[in-house]
């Protein structure tokens, strides 16, 4: 269920990514903002899917059979599409520094989703221009 969306969650949102601002709105205010400690793992690979994060600061490391194929950074949405698509995780995605995100459960997305059809197309499109 959404809650008021904070302003600092917000500024930080429309700062690092290029969401339109209803679409913020949204995030912000079903979002959780959390800490993650450097050397923490927020998802395994080949696990389910049930939460998703957008880095709001700082740096991640994703890995496959735990070697290292790609850095995320601020504006990066991370396991959004294992949680659009119902697969398993494909990596694995450790701090690579202390980081801050807004954390999305299962049912955040689904919210989301069903207040905004496009909003998968939004999340394909990120997952798109971080694979270019």
């Amino acid at each position: 269920m959404a809650r008021k969306a904070d302003r600092e969650t917000i500024d930080a949102l429309t700062r690092v990514t290029d969401f339109d601002a209803e679409t913020v709105e949204k995030l912000a205010g079903v979002g959780r903002p959390v800490n993650i400690p450097e050397g923490w793992a927020v998802m395994i690979e080949n696990t389910p899917a049930d939460k998703a994060y957008i880095i709001l600061e700082g740096t991640m490391e994703v890995r496959r059979q735990k070697q290292p194929i790609a850095e995320l950074e601020a504006g990066d949405v991370i396991g959004e599409m294992a949680l659009v698509n119902g697969k398993l995780r494909n990596a694995t995605v450790v701090a690579k520094t202390p980081v801050k995100a807004l954390h999305l459960t299962d049912s955040d997305v689904a919210e989301l989703l069903d207040h905004d059809p496009n909003f998968a197309s939004k999340l394909q499109q990120k997952a798109t221009e971080r694979l270019d």
